[in-house]
């Protein structure tokens, strides 16, 4: 299976509902690499880097989010694997 690399900005409600922390625990458990962090715009931003079906299984958490968030808009700009991470970090 290939690998690919997702660059991913959630916007709607997704501060102070706990999305980067669980979106590091989806991470983690699929074996997905990069990192999540908060915009002072009020969105999230994150870059996942793994297997395909991990990574796109991870982006598509994105678009529900934790129980709390309210997620109005996920763009995904899909870029050339690096390889980067050895892990996933939250920012």
């Amino acid at each position: 299976m290939s690998k690919i690399r997702a660059h991913v900005f959630v916007s709607g409600r997704v501060q102070g509902v706990f999305f980067r922390q669980n979106t590091k625990r989806q991470a983690q458990s699929r074996g997905v690499a990069g990192w999540v962090r908060n915009l002072p715009d009020g969105r999230v931003e994150a870059v996942f880097e793994g297997e395909e079906d991990a990574v796109l299984a991870l982006v598509d958490y994105c678009r529900r989010g934790p129980s709390y968030a309210r997620v109005e808009n996920v763009d995904v700009r899909y870029e050339d694997f690096s390889g980067q991470f050895s892990g996933f970090q939250t920012r």
